[in-house]
């Protein structure tokens, strides 16, 4: 079967208009709405969802790839670029890279994306030139054949065959010309196309899914003039994986007509707005928690563990864990837990077994 950049029109991309009117129209609404909601509430609040956004959009584009980051890190370096206050530990450079990316594509989403722009995000990505342990070429367009492939060694299966090395720069300049050009294009849609056009192209050794979520975030940041993100795009494609991969091989393979594509990518941004509902109740909670218990007396290591709960504790909580996540030793930590217990903040669990566990007091 003939690859859609091997028609004669490519990349001339057609589209049933009335279908995708519709449903751009219920995005647009839904957009409005959300950033609406975000307006009235209080500058904090509105900072917090945005450190969430933000580092839940770098942990699960890296997760769509099979590339698991540190929570903590990735937290850590977003909010010391933002300028906000959040003790964290330090990342290594594999998340500053990928957090320099993401922040360069949403914070400068009105800056023009041109080749160096682009061969910067791509070195951020692999700052040692190295994805695993194979050498890429890292800065530059691939100089080398690119094929999807899985299976086992021997038996391998072709999902797709990228443009030639010798045709990426070619494809690139028009890409890249097309994208920092007035279209006359909502620019929602344009982060669909954008998104679709970048995967066909593969320009890169390795790092092209992350980028073209990067570039699909700064034009749906364009579409909303702002730098302020409250939703994930990343996160929902991760939800909607097995989809995202069928439905690219399928449109891989059609004459330029992407309708299919672009009804599932404004519907998977769809979904990623109506889930802004579940990070905001999180955010309000976190604010009410602190606000309540603003008077409170609690040392550091309390604040820390607070904190990590209010965000979504991996596990249960043990006073081992307590020792272990606020360096300190284990009397030390069922000293702070009784502490917080007393106060009414802390409660042990009804489940019982053979290890105690402490919950959070919500109300």
């Amino acid at each position: 079967m003939r690859y859609i950049y091997e028609n004669d029109k490519w990349p001339e991309f057609t589209w049933d208009d009335k279908q995708i009117t519709l449903i751009l129209g219920k995005v647009r609404h839904l957009q409005g709405m959300v950033f609406g909601k975000m307006g009235s509430l209080g500058f904090s609040v509105k900072e917090e969802t945005m450190l969430s956004t933000l580092t839940l959009d770098v942990l699960k584009s890296s997760e769509i790839e099979g590339e698991i980051l540190n929570y903590e890190q990735v937290r850590s370096s977003i909010a010391r670029r933002l300028g906000m206050e959040y003790a964290g530990i330090v990342a290594n450079r594999n998340v500053e890279g990928i957090v320099e990316m993401m922040l360069d594509a949403t914070q400068k989403y009105n800056k023009p994306l041109d080749e160096e722009r682009i061969f910067g995000w791509h070195a951020a990505l692999f700052p040692t030139g190295w994805s695993g342990m194979h050498r890429i070429v890292a800065g530059n367009y691939r100089n080398g054949e690119m094929q999807i492939v899985s299976g086992a060694m021997g038996k391998e299966k072709i999902h797709f065959q990228a443009p030639s090395p010798g045709l990426v720069k070619k494809e690139m300049d028009v890409f890249l010309g097309w994208l920092n050009n007035e279209t006359g294009l909502d620019d929602v849609l344009k982060a669909a196309i954008a998104h679709f056009w970048f995967i066909i192209i593969h320009p890169f050794d390795d790092g092209n899914g992350r980028i073209a979520r990067a570039i699909s975030d700064m034009l749906l940041a364009r579409s909303e003039n702002s730098f302020q993100r409250f939703y994930s795009l990343s996160n929902q494609i991760l939800i909607e994986k097995k989809n995202y991969y069928e439905i690219l091989q399928k449109v891989q393979h059609s004459s330029g007509d992407i309708t299919e594509w672009l009804v599932w990518f404004l519907n998977c941004l769809y979904h990623a707005l109506e889930n802004t509902e579940v990070t905001l109740e999180k955010i309000l909670q976190k604010a009410d928690f602190w606000q309540k218990h603003k008077d409170t007396s609690l040392n550091s290591r309390q604040r820390l563990m607070l904190n990590k709960l209010l965000d979504g504790f991996d596990g249960k909580l043990k006073t081992s864990k307590w020792a272990k996540i606020a360096k300190c030793s284990a009397d030390t930590a069922l000293r702070d837990i009784k502490d917080l217990m007393d106060k009414g903040i802390l409660k042990q669990e009804e489940s019982g077994g053979r290890s105690t566990n402490y919950e959070l007091i919500l109300e």
